[in-house]
């Protein structure tokens, strides 16, 4: 008798991990408007009464499916980057990470599949709770941008950093979802492929950002010893 409770909770939490995993791979193919509950009791063959057990409602599946996925893709990010290159170039480095993310991302695809779908569409307007969840995730998403940017260029000193990361996040979040959704379209290029060319475009941008700064400066310098 005392074994009986650890058992019905690890039968409980297998069957929550598997209607969790057969939602987001649903909901990523069907678009969240259009899965059902037949559709994921298909999928898992699992009881849909055991999917109300767990879950009240479909939003509130949703809304662990995406909490989930956000928490286990910042997971495999960090342990993606824990050993970043000591030293190189600052475009070396930017490859670093980008690659790295990359790889993260090729295996993360039905998360980042109904990411990108939601936040195109508005059909789950019924969920607030996962929509914030999604808001969340793009913002720390884009910090995490930030934070590679950050360190690829720390050789050029902390506020030249700061400056490229706030300059080039947005580009490098933009150019990830294009990138993936090339790959889900079958263009036939790679992940890799797709962030050598963004680690390219990148770095060149940083090096503008770096000469109009040298620019703006010395321009400074001349007007200011010019009205002396």
């Amino acid at each position: 008798m005392e074994d009986s409770k650890p058992n019905g909770n690890r039968r409980g939490q297998r069957s929550r991990q598997e209607i969790l995993d057969a939602a987001a791979k649903v909901m990523a193919t069907r678009g969240y408007a259009g899965t059902s509950l037949s559709a994921l009791v298909q999928e898992s063959g699992i009881p849909k009464s055991a999917i109300y057990h767990h879950f009240e409602s479909k939003a509130g599946l949703l809304s662990e499916v995406m909490a989930r996925g956000a928490r286990e893709f910042f997971a495999a990010m960090r342990d993606a980057h824990q050993t970043p290159p000591e030293d190189g170039t600052p475009h070396e480095r930017l490859g670093w990470y980008l690659h790295k993310t990359g790889e993260v991302f090729v295996h993360r695809e039905d998360f980042l599949r109904l990411l990108l779908l939601l936040v195109m569409s508005s059909e789950a307007t019924d969920a607030p709770e996962a929509m914030q969840t999604i808001a969340d995730i793009r913002k720390e998403g884009l910090d995490y941008m930030r934070h590679m940017i950050r360190m690829s260029f720390s050789s050029k000193g902390e506020a030249i950093a700061d400056e490229l990361a706030n300059a080039l996040a947005f580009f490098g979040v933009a150019g990830f979802d294009g990138a993936f959704v090339g790959m889900q379209s079958g263009d036939g290029r790679t992940m890799s492929e797709y962030m050598t060319q963004l680690t390219n475009a990148m770095a060149a941008l940083g090096t503008a950002h770096e000469s109009a700064r040298g620019l703006r400066a010395a321009n400074k310098t001349l007007s200011m010893n010019a009205s002396r």
